[in-house]
């Protein structure tokens, strides 16, 4: 599965999969052409999250040479890809959905962001395959009252400039192995799914490591992917805030946690209340019973910092990023 080894780092593929067969057989053809295009050493994990349809006979019998990890539950996003994380042996992880189709030509664009020490990951553009609109590129970090956001996209002018985002999709994120793994991969307090790729951004700007997005490069999605399998959708909305939640908790500071707190209890209730936005309560029930776990979390991002001897905020971030971005032509949306 491997070509021969290069100056370029080698590339291990970490594919989460549930009940994705029909997928993985349309989409694993562009991941190898991908691969092969470019001259290094790679090798592809998949990991099934215990699925009910025909993947793992699919992958036993079409390609025999993928490294496949079967899961005896299902454990969600997180921890199935925090298993392909541990045993990945290659330079770069390349975190990749199911139903995303690659180009040929990837990587091509990607390999220079690793010259630089700081660099965490990069990420491409997303291209819907029905429509072909773009669906995801850079993000802006910034405050809404005491709320993280991180939903406007943005693009640059010049397409050669480094441009930092927020975070890196977990749909298609190239990651420095070594600083993934040190950093503890996925907080799996986030499965099923949802936010943790936001998550796991932050903690990489908080230590000192930098995200990119690369116009250059771009992927396919076909928005395929398999949250309508799961329960009802006021329950995948519920999981949703619940997480957006769970990232607040683990990442402001005390003072702003706090008027945090004030903003959701008496303003957020109410409003989703009036919208009969139900599934918010869900949403914030999940968030208190879950505060010992989320303590947890806070301490571990404490004990990184500690170790990176970091003490970088959210507010440094933003400015960090905002500083990163000084004159260039920034363009809001989608290119």
């Amino acid at each position: 599965m491997t070509k021969a080894s290069t100056s370029r780092k080698s590339i291990a593929v970490v594919i989460p999969n549930y009940n994705g067969r029909h997928l993985l057989e349309r989409n694993l053809p562009s991941v190898f052409n991908a691969l092969n295009s470019v001259n290094t050493d790679f090798e592809i994990i998949i990991i099934d999250d215990c699925s009910t349809d025909s993947s793992v006979a699919f992958i036993k019998q079409s390609y025999p040479t993928i490294r496949l990890i079967i899961s005896d539950q299902n454990q969600g996003f997180s921890a199935t890809c925090n298993k392909g994380i541990a045993v990945a042996e290659k330079d770069l992880i390349l975190l990749l959905n199911t139903d995303i189709e690659l180009n040929t030509i990837y990587f091509e664009t990607q390999f220079k962001y690793f010259e630089l020490p700081d660099t965490f990951g990069v990420m491409s553009k997303i291209i819907g395959a029905q429509n072909g609109e773009t669906q995801d590129t850079a993000r802006l970090l910034k405050y809404s009252g005491f709320k993280i956001k991180a939903n406007d996209f943005f693009y640059v002018e010049d397409e050669n400039f480094f441009t930092p985002t927020a975070y890196l999709s977990g749909a298609n994120a190239l990651i420095d192995a070594k600083k993934l793994k040190e950093i503890g991969g996925f907080d799996e307090i986030f499965s099923p799914f949802y936010c943790e790729d936001f998550e796991l951004g932050l903690r990489a700007w908080r230590l000192g490591w930098k995200c990119y997005y690369d116009p250059k490069s771009y992927c396919i999605h076909d928005h395929s992917s398999t949250t309508k399998n799961y329960r009802t959708q006021n329950w995948v909305k519920a999981i949703f805030f619940r997480n957006r939640l769970y990232v607040h908790a683990i990442h402001l500071s005390r003072t702003r946690l706090i008027f945090w707190l004030m903003q959701i209890t008496f303003v957020d209730l109410l409003f989703m209340w009036l919208g009969l936005k139900f599934y918010f309560y869900k949403s914030f029930g999940m968030f208190v019973n879950n505060l010992k776990y989320l303590a947890h979390s806070r301490k571990k991002m404490k004990q990184l910092m500690t170790q990176h001897e970091c003490s970088t905020s959210i507010d440094e971030v933003i400015n960090k990023m905002d500083k990163m971005l000084e004159g260039q032509t920034i363009i809001q949306g989608r290119n």
